[in-house]
């Protein structure tokens, strides 16, 4: 009766052999810990605006959305959402899903009705590979950031095929040749799905991403995805794109359909963070000052690391068990960086991960600095 969780116990000696157990540690709201694990780039999350739409909201709506979209969770807060993602975007159209793994797995299996194949950059994030693999069509998975690469499949392939790529990676940070990719794509008559998750808010004419800043925004035969999550400090994810791909989403969108809606207070902080977002030159200045500051004293440590292309930084540790121990002694030290290890990472090496927050305050900054640095293997 008991076999099945003595198997389990017997995988979780073995995982944490390998130095991969993973633990929740719940925080407080009054944490004081230094953030530089989080995704909360813009530091949006607690903004005055953001929190007093919220508030209101909810006073307005309740505390769920009550729905799914299609019953009764679609308010006028999300129709507004949509229309200002897509307005900054510069899409046709843009729909909210509760959230960005939810938009990315929605996305590759809606271009399934119209692609027979998927080419799947070898370091995209699990929402994605997980889409491809739910899709239902062949997919072949591309040698990192390699548009020859890409070609040569699309080449070797007589139907139409949908390339699937992030525009900065969420594990290294570094970024996507999106304009060479496009290039690719567009020549072959494939489509190109690109996870703006860690450059909305960052890059492009007014923080509006990767996309934008490669000159993308509105191509017909792009989709863009991203979460809401990170620059803009709330949850949700959005795909944005033509109107006929996101009316056929609407209709045909497992994930979109059967899924409740993302409350409408959350919704609203997110208008508001958004409103923010698109002003907020000052905090992608800060940032782009930090990762310059952070990737040089990494440097003079002995870690190849170079500035940030958004706001990740990833750092090469010795191995699974080294990196646990670097991020458990800076954690111990009020100082909170991500630790990343296999399966996490896309080829089995293990890295600490550092993301930038405009919201931490200078002093902070550069004791999380010495901080770091100190507590290096």
């Amino acid at each position: 009766m008991t076999g099945w969780l003595e198997a389990l116990d017997r995988l979780a000696r073995e995982r944490a052999k390998a130095g991969l157990t993973r633990q929740l540690r719940p925080r407080g709201a009054t944490d004081t810990i230094i953030d530089l694990a989080g995704n909360d780039y813009l530091g949006l999350s607690a903004h005055p605006r953001v929190v007093a739409a919220a508030q209101e909201a909810i006073l307005m709506y309740g505390l769920g959305a009550t729905g799914s979209r299609l019953v009764r969770g679609s308010t006028a807060a999300h129709a507004a959402l949509e229309d200002a993602l897509s307005a900054w975007l510069g899409t046709a159209g843009a729909l909210v899903f509760s959230s960005g793994y939810l938009a990315n797995l929605a996305v590759v299996r809606g271009v399934a009705a119209v692609c027979d194949l998927i080419v799947s950059d070898a370091y995209n994030h699990a929402s994605l590979i997980d889409g491809c693999r739910i899709s239902g069509v062949p997919v072949t998975v591309a040698p990192h950031n390699d548009p020859r690469a890409v070609a040569a499949i699309l080449d070797a392939h007589p139907g139409r095929a949908a390339v699937v790529t992030e525009s900065v990676f969420s594990v290294d940070g570094d970024l996507a040749p999106l304009a060479e990719l496009h290039e690719v794509t567009s020549a072959r008559g494939a489509l190109l799905i690109v996870d703006d998750a860690h450059a909305l808010g960052l890059l492009g004419p007014c923080g509006a991403g990767g996309v934008a800043a490669a000159g993308l925004s509105g191509q017909p035969d792009v989709l863009v995805t991203a979460t809401l999550s990170k620059s803009l400090g709330g949850a949700g994810g959005v795909v944005a794109g033509p109107a006929p791909f996101l009316a056929h989403l609407v209709d045909t969108g497992r994930t979109f359909i059967y899924d409740t809606a993302p409350p409408p207070a959350v919704v609203a902080g997110v208008l508001a963070a958004l409103g923010v977002a698109r002003a907020a030159d000052d905090r992608r200045a800060v940032l782009s000052s930090r990762g310059t500051e952070i990737a040089g004293r990494l440097r003079e440590a002995g870690f190849p690391v170079s500035p940030p292309a958004a706001g990740v930084l990833s750092v090469p540790a010795p191995g699974p068990e080294a990196a646990l121990a670097w991020a458990t002694d800076c954690r111990d030290r009020g100082v909170a960086v991500g630790c990343f290890r296999p399966p996490s990472t896309p080829d089995g090496s293990s890295r600490l991960r550092l993301t930038l927050n405009a919201g931490v305050p200078a002093a902070d900054f550069a004791r999380a600095l010495n901080v770091i640095v100190e507590c290096a293997p």
